[in-house]
């Protein structure tokens, strides 16, 4: 049986999870992973894996790229990305109010360790049924992200090259299926 691709949601389903998320308990950190898989692309366990150092330059603020370490991509290689303006404000929202951290966990579990990747994937589960967006998955996120890459890359004339390096992907063939 083959897979099927990640569903890809709207602006509008987007903004439905958002709000959702916002004013609830953890809404700063609920925020941030909304953002981090709909804005960067992030896999779940790359969510699970990213660190404060991750994100924020030497001075501690926000940084204008992220960098993911060998150690929480899949394949094991590292890349860099544009860290999106919703995004940063996100981060630095959830950095504020996390007590300014330089190092440790972004997603924070509510017993105060890393969040797993297996906690990222059923949070996503259930955002998606309480919001009743039905064929979703915590891989939904980046596949609205690499669509959307692609669209702008399109509109702008830009080289498609761009969009697997942003995904992560090692052939170019994954980012088109």
């Amino acid at each position: 049986m083959k897979r099927q691709p990640a569903k890809v949601l709207t602006p509008d389903d987007v903004r439905l999870l958002l709000s959702h998320a916002e004013g609830r308990r953890h809404w700063h950190r609920k925020r941030v992973i909304i953002l981090l898989s709909f804005k960067a692309g992030l896999r779940a366990f790359e969510i699970a894996g990213l660190e404060w150092s991750m994100v924020l330059d030497s001075s501690g603020s926000v940084d204008e790229l992220m960098f993911l370490g060998r150690g929480i991509t899949k394949g094991g290689r590292p890349r860099r990305l544009p860290i999106h303006n919703q995004l940063k404000g996100g981060l630095q929202a959830l950095h504020q109010c996390s007590g300014r951290s330089h190092d440790g966990p972004v997603a924070k579990s509510q017993r105060g360790g890393a969040m797993t990747a297996a906690s990222i994937v059923n949070w996503f589960a259930d955002i998606y049924a309480k919001c009743e967006l039905d064929g979703c998955s915590s891989h939904s996120g980046r596949g609205t992200f690499v669509t959307q890459a692609a669209r702008l890359v399109a509109k702008t004339e830009g080289s498609l090259r761009y969009v697997p390096e942003l995904a992560g992907h090692r052939a170019t063939t994954t980012t088109k299926r």
